[in-house]
């Protein structure tokens, strides 16, 4: 196998699944798949907050939407903005009770996601050779730019 089957794999099974997660996501919770990647990450961290640059480097989504969803789920009460003490031209965005409660709602058709269209597909060994390698390119990933990998479920 070339270095491009793996990648173009990657890509095809990323592109297939996501939406999928994202209509069930969707019709059970209303929750789009990007809010859900929001929440979660803000759900794992101390404090249950993160400055605006720091979600965008943590979430799934590309760092110049994390703003426009954070907008979008202040409106919806799930997220609150506070100002940084420390530095007046940043922003925290910080999970709210409401915000937190719908995660965890949700994260039991998320997870059962994840079984039915991926991991359910392959054997306990196949799951953690993929894991373990992707593993691999996210710690070489991170050591280079300092960032903290992606969870994939809420603690």
């Amino acid at each position: 196998m070339d270095s491009t089957t793996a990648w173009a794999a990657l890509l095809r099974v990323h592109a297939a699944i996501t939406p999928l997660l994202d209509q069930e996501l969707q019709a059970a919770h209303g929750l789009p798949l990007t809010w859900y990647d929001v929440l979660l990450e803000l759900n794992a961290v101390p404090g249950r907050r993160l400055t605006m640059s720091a979600l965008g480097a943590a979430a799934v989504v590309s760092r110049s939407r994390v703003s426009r969803i954070v907008d979008e789920l202040v409106r919806a009460g799930l997220v609150e903005r506070d100002a940084n003490p420390d530095d007046k031209r940043s922003a925290f965005a910080k999970l709210t009770p409401a915000g937190r409660a719908r995660l965890h709602a949700a994260s039991p058709t998320y997870l059962a996601g994840i079984e039915r269209h991926f991991t359910g597909r392959m054997t306990r060994a196949d799951a953690q050779a993929v894991a373990a390698a992707l593993g691999k390119v996210l710690r070489a990933h991170d050591a280079s730019v300092l960032v903290a990998p992606p969870t994939v479920r809420p603690r």
